[in-house]
């Protein structure tokens, strides 16, 4: 998204991206809002030789967020606002636990940057979106491994 080129806009009013775009950049924007809470809420549980891995996915992640917010704004689109908490798909006691929550986050995200790939015909963010796939990919793959998930890559991700 910030590393190419933005869509232009065509008048200040109306913006170019299709609204079906649009629509895929906001559930990217508030999938990546509740994967940054996921990782932080799996902080307070994951062993010591985990966290280094997920504060580097709270920094991926970040990032992520950051790019897709200014390119909504740049295309004259409001953000969609993190929500104040977000329910797990299961309770969080412990390390275990803690990676499944990242497990369900990271393949939500990729499932909505496939979104964001399969509903946009402009090529930056189509690109931006299979990046942001690719990483995630390998996010999933860790957690997956270290929760002892088999198989580490799911054979689609982001389908399902």
């Amino acid at each position: 998204m910030s590393a190419g080129p933005r869509p232009r806009q065509e008048s200040d009013d109306e913006p170019q991206v299709p609204q079906v775009t649009v629509e895929a950049l906001q559930r990217a924007l508030a999938c990546e809002h509740a994967a940054l809470w996921a990782y932080k809420m799996a902080l307070a549980f994951i062993p010591p030789e985990w966290a280094t891995r997920a504060r580097g996915d709270i920094e991926a992640h970040t990032t992520l967020r950051g790019q897709i917010t200014q390119t909504l704004s740049d295309i004259g689109q409001r953000p969609v606002s993190a929500q104040p908490a977000y329910a797990a798909p299961q309770p969080v006691v412990d390390g275990v636990s803690a990676g499944a929550l990242l497990v369900s986050a990271e393949t939500d995200a990729i499932a909505a940057w496939r979104s964001v790939t399969e509903r946009s015909s402009s090529v930056p963010l189509r690109e931006a979106g299979l990046k942001a796939m690719v990483e995630c990919t390998g996010r999933l793959a860790y957690w997956r491994g270290v929760t002892e998930r088999s198989p580490v890559v799911p054979v689609f991700p982001g389908r399902g």
